[in-house]
């Protein structure tokens, strides 16, 4: 029997649902997930391994319209995984409007020769009647292979979306081992994680101003243990007393959290230790973005 295999670019507006879809699609948490839009930065590998196929997906930043140095490197990211995949799943929200956003998103659908799906999710918050304007809507604007409504809290339609995927994919080889879940290096998401912690727990303004660095990684195999120190990198002074919090309380809720979850990762104990460094404007140059491990 001949194997199918491909790539897998999920692609939309913030705060849609994309990460949510990777992980269970792949059935693993390899993205993390946060109710505050823009969580993504970086191009997130997750492998789907079946019997007779291989899928990676790509999970990318929200594409929007932007200004700023920090988001317009997040969207050449996000714009570059159009290029060389296989399939592209455009994924909205069915409880936002379709607006000039979503527009400007679905006419760079058009320099692209790739399958596109559309799907649909958070239909749950809808009414089932006002499901189908939203697909005419959308369809007018573009020739979709498929439109898919779902919900991934309710794990609703998920089936169907792959079964289509895999009915587009073509044949190929295996490209990674079977027990691979993700290229992306241990450092990298425990380093997201703690990230995710601080997007949990801080409000306004500061998550979006914190950047991590895993200052040292190091496994003690005959303790199985690993040990952490880890930076989170603020752009002020008053972000930095908001991440420690009223007598440390709020870095050590933080690393709590993060270090129960860096566990289930990496299958052992972790003893994580954070602290908090001002790196003024760090979102606003170029050679900090980079030192930090944005957009290599």
């Amino acid at each position: 029997m001949s194997f199918k295999s491909g790539f897998v670019s999920i692609i939309g507006s913030p705060n849609v649902g994309k990460s949510t879809l990777l992980n269970i699609l792949v059935g693993e948490k390899v993205a993390i997930v946060s109710t505050k839009p823009q969580t993504t930065r970086n191009k997130i590998t997750g492998i789907k391994n079946l019997k007779d196929c291989q899928i990676i997906f790509l999970d990318t930043p929200g594409i929007h319209r932007t200004k700023s140095e920090f988001n317009a490197m997040m969207m050449k990211q996000a714009l570059s995984s159009l290029r060389d995949v296989d399939i592209i799943i455009y994924m909205i929200a069915a409880n936002k409007p379709l607006d000039d956003n979503e527009r400007y998103n679905i006419s760079l659908l058009k320099r692209v020769k790739n399958p596109v799906i559309l799907c649909i999710n958070k239909i749950d918050l809808i009414k089932k009647d006002t499901l189908l304007p939203i697909i005419k809507g959308y369809s007018s604007l573009h020739k979709f292979e498929e439109v898919i409504p779902i919900s991934c809290i309710k794990n609703d339609g998920i089936d169907i979306l792959l079964e289509k995927v895999i009915g587009l994919l073509p044949e190929g080889p295996k490209y990674f081992p079977e027990d691979i879940l993700t290229d992306l290096p241990e450092k990298f998401l425990a380093a997201e994680i703690i990230r995710e912690k601080v997007f949990e727990l801080t409000k306004e303004e500061v998550p979006y101003s914190t950047a991590i660095q895993i200052e040292e990684f190091r496994e003690e195999t005959g303790k199985n243990l690993v040990r952490i120190m880890a930076a989170i990198n603020v752009e002020r002074e008053s972000q930095k007393g908001i991440i420690i919090g009223k007598k440390g309380s709020m870095l050590k809720e933080i690393g709590t959290r993060a270090r129960l979850d860096i566990e289930k990762l990496l299958g052992t104990r972790v003893f994580l230790k954070l602290f908090v460094r001002v790196q003024e404007k760090w979102t606003e140059d170029t050679r900090v973005l980079r030192e930090f491990g944005y957009f290599r």
